[in-house]
């Protein structure tokens, strides 16, 4: 289950790569523009703020995600789907997917099925979280690998494999797309109070945190939580009030068939 309010906890951390990443797309007039993922509606927003002649909408798989999104005053229509079943219609002419399909296996074959499907000249841009490796993830797994909690939260932890920008940019290519792939490593520079919660750890709640909480009961969710942000604490110390945060996001822009009206 997700929370929209945990998530949005680092609104801003969480919405910069999307602006980064909107700001590659040349759409002038899109007929029909879809953020996949769209989670509590908030950067769907900007979508019909930057086309507000187009047809904006947000789908999501998570119904809690678009309870809030329905409570925007938003011109979008918001829809509980999941992206592995969404084909596009024959107007879509923008699709976006924002830290979304490091949660889908093989979301590369996914990626070239919507760039074929979509019309000539559509545009598809694509953010992942390339931090799989990271010191929080790696504490993540080590922490979830002690035995009180191996036999439960192992199998939760397997993200989809998340391909290197050059992959990515090979397979769209392949599928007749002009591509700019490139990452990008944000330092994000988070407040840490002495009374507070670590700050990786309140953000590895709103998304990687997700599928322990549910597994465990509250007692086991208290004593996982402890023993997390004792190693997040080891791996981020705390530096004049804030924790230094480094982390690495996979972007993808690709123009369908433009590779062979260029040829």
């Amino acid at each position: 289950m997700w929370d929209p309010t945990a998530y949005l906890r680092y609104g801003d951390e969480r919405s910069r790569p999307f602006h980064d990443l909107l700001a590659r797309v040349a759409a002038d007039r899109p007929r029909r523009v879809v953020d996949l993922g769209c989670g509590p509606g908030t950067l769907t927003a900007v979508l019909a703020a930057r086309w507000p002649d187009s047809r904006v909408v947000g789908l999501d798989s998570s119904p809690e995600m678009i309870s809030r999104a329905a409570t925007l005053d938003v011109p979008a229509r918001f829809e509980v789907a999941d992206v592995r079943d969404w084909r596009p219609e024959p107007d879509t002419d923008v699709v976006v997917s924002n830290a979304v399909l490091q949660w889908v296996p093989g979301h590369r074959d996914l990626l070239v099925r919507w760039a074929t499907e979509l019309p000539a000249g559509a545009w598809l841009a694509v953010q992942v979280p390339g931090n799989v490796d990271a010191p929080s993830h790696r504490a993540l797994r080590e922490v979830a690998g002690r035995p009180p909690w191996r036999a439960a939260l192992t199998p939760l932890l397997d993200e989809a494999p998340v391909a290197e920008p050059v992959d990515y940019a090979g397979s769209l290519v392949a599928a007749g797309c002009t591509v700019d792939a490139w990452e990008t490593t944000y330092v994000h520079l988070l407040a840490a109070g002495p009374d507070s919660d670590h700050p990786v750890l309140t953000w590895l709640e709103g998304t990687a945190l997700r599928p322990v909480r549910a597994a465990l009961d509250a007692a086991g969710w208290s004593a996982f939580r402890a023993a997390l942000a004792v190693r997040l604490a080891e791996a981020y110390p705390v530096r004049h009030g804030q924790v230094y945060f480094p982390f690495r996001r996979i972007f993808v822009v690709a123009r369908t068939g433009s590779a062979q009206e260029n040829s």
